[in-house]
C-alpha cells in the first residue's frame, strides 16, 4: 500500500519542509525525511533560523559562532554566513531531486532581511548577494509579494536569479506577483538568458487567512457555517487565476520559449485552530504542479493519517467564489483582511529578525570569553 505522501505526490502536490536547522542536516533526518516522506524541498525565513540558532540546546551553531567571532565578523555578517551555509549544505543533500526532476524540486529556499520589504533597491542588491553567495542552482531566494518587492521579483527573474514569492495573501496581489514574473521573464529573454533554468513558486498564504477572518466574523456574530473556509476557498480561487494566467498568450508564449510556470505554492499550512482537523489545508489543496511547504508536525500528520482522493481544487471554484460572497455579504472587509496579514507577517519576520540578531549578536560576545 502507498502511503498519503506519497499518493500526494502522485497528485501532482510537491511535499518542501517548512523548516530547517544545522543539526536537521548533520544528523541525517534531512536525508530521512526525502526517502521517507516524499519531502522534494525546504523553505526557511527569519522565524525559522531564529528558532534554529536561538535553540539554546543545540550546540551546532556554537563552532561556527566562534570561528566567526574570532574573525572579528558583524552581527549581519555571521548570519549571512550562518544562513547561507545551512543552505548550501540542504541544496547539496537535495541535489538529486534537484537533477531527477529537471530542476522543479530539490529546491531550497532563503530569504531576504526583511527589513528590505518596503526598500525596492536594497532587496535586489541582497537577493544577488545571497544567490551568488549560495551559489547552487537549486536555491530559490525569497522576496515578499509587498509593493516594493514586486519591481525587485522583475529586476531579480530578468538576472536570471530563481524567485520563491512570499507573503501573499490576495488575489489583486497575486495577480500582480504573476504579472512582475512574466516581465522579468520577457526581460531575461531579451538579454539572451536560457529561461528554462529560471524556475519560481508563488508562496500563497492559508491559515492565517483563516484566523483573521475567523476572529472578524465572531466579532459581527455571524453564521458558524462561514468559519474557517475562507482560507482554502482563497487557494483555490488562487489555482483558478494561476491557471487563467498561465493560459493567456503572453505566458503561453514564454513557455513555448522555454519558460517554466509559476508554480502555486501553499504556505502557513499548519493548522491553528485545535477543532480543525491538522491535515485541512493538505488535502482540501491538492492540485497538479502546486507545493506545499509543510511544518514536521503537518508532514507528520499527513504521512501518518491523511486522506488523499485526488485533486480537490478545480472542481470546487464555484463553492469557493460562494464563500466570498457570503463573506462579503457578513460584512467581512476581505481586502482589509489581506492588508492587514500582510502587515503583520511583515512585522513578525522583523521582529523575528531583530531576535535573531540579538542571539547572534550575544554569541558572538559569549565566544571570545568561552575561549579563554
Amino acid at each position: 500500500m502507498s502511503t498519503p505522501t506519497q499518493d500526494l505526490a502522485a497528485a501532482g502536490v510537491s511535499i518542501w519542509l517548512d523548516d530547517l536547522s544545522r543539526s536537521r542536516i548533520t544528523s541525517g533526518n534531512l536525508a530521512e525525511l526525502i526517502a521517507t516522506r516524499n519531502v522534494t524541498g525546504v523553505t526557511t525565513n527569519p522565524s525559522i533560523f531564529q528558532a534554529a540558532i536561538g535553540n539554546t540546546s543545540d550546540d551546532s551553531y556554537a563552532a561556527g559562532l566562534a570561528e566567526l567571532a574570532q574573525q572579528g565578523a558583524d552581527v549581519d555578517a555571521a548570519i549571512f554566513a550562518l544562513t547561507t551555509e545551512d543552505v548550501q549544505a540542504a541544496a547539496d543533500i537535495f541535489r538529486p531531486v534537484f537533477d531527477a526532476t529537471g530542476g522543479v524540486d530539490g529546491r531550497v529556499s532563503i530569504e531576504v532581511s526583511p527589513d528590505l520589504a518596503h526598500d525596492t533597491e536594497a532587496t535586489i542588491v541582497e537577493a544577488k548577494q545571497l544567490w551568488a553567495k549560495v551559489d547552487r542552482p537549486n536555491t530559490l531566494i525569497k522576496i515578499p509579494a509587498t509593493k516594493a518587492g514586486l519591481p525587485a521579483i522583475t529586476a531579480v527573474i530578468a538576472e536570471g536569479i530563481s524567485v520563491n514569492v512570499t507573503l501573499i495573501f490576495s488575489l489583486d496581489r497575486y495577480a500582480a506577483v504573476i504579472d512582475a514574473y512574466l516581465a522579468g521573464l520577457e526581460q531575461a529573454k531579451a538579454a539572451g538568458r536560457d529561461l528554462s533554468q529560471i524556475h519560481s513558486v508563488a508562496s500563497f498564504f492559508v491559515s492565517r487567512v483563516d484566523t483573521e477572518v475567523d476572529k472578524r466574523l465572531a466579532a459581527l456574530g455571524a453564521a458558524d457555517a462561514l468559519k474557517s473556509k475562507a482560507g482554502v476557498a482563497n487557494a483555490r480561487l488562487a489555482y483558478e487565476l494561476y491557471e487563467k494566467a498561465f493560459a493567456a498568450d503572453g505566458a503561453r508564449a514564454l513557455v513555448a520559449a522555454g519558460a517554466n510556470v509559476q508554480r502555486p505554492l501553499w504556505a502557513s499550512t499548519g493548522v491553528k485552530d485545535p477543532n480543525l482537523p491538522d491535515t485541512l489545508y493538505v488535502t482540501e489543496l491538492v492540485a497538479p504542479g502546486t507545493v506545499n511547504t509543510m511544518p514536521e508536525k503537518t508532514l507528520e500528520a499527513t504521512f501518518d493519517h491523511g486522506v488523499v482522493t485526488g485533486d480537490t481544487v478545480t472542481g470546487a471554484y464555484a463553492e469557493a467564489h460562494g464563500v466570498f460572497d457570503d463573506l462579503a455579504a457578513a460584512g467581512v472587509d476581505f481586502a482589509d483582511v489581506t492588508q492587514v496579514l500582510e502587515d503583520e507577517g511583515v512585522d513578525k519576520f522583523i521582529a523575528s529578525w531583530h531576535d535573531l540578531q540579538k542571539t547572534v549578536a550575544d554569541a558572538l560576545a559569549a565566544a571570545p570569553e568561552a575561549a579563554r
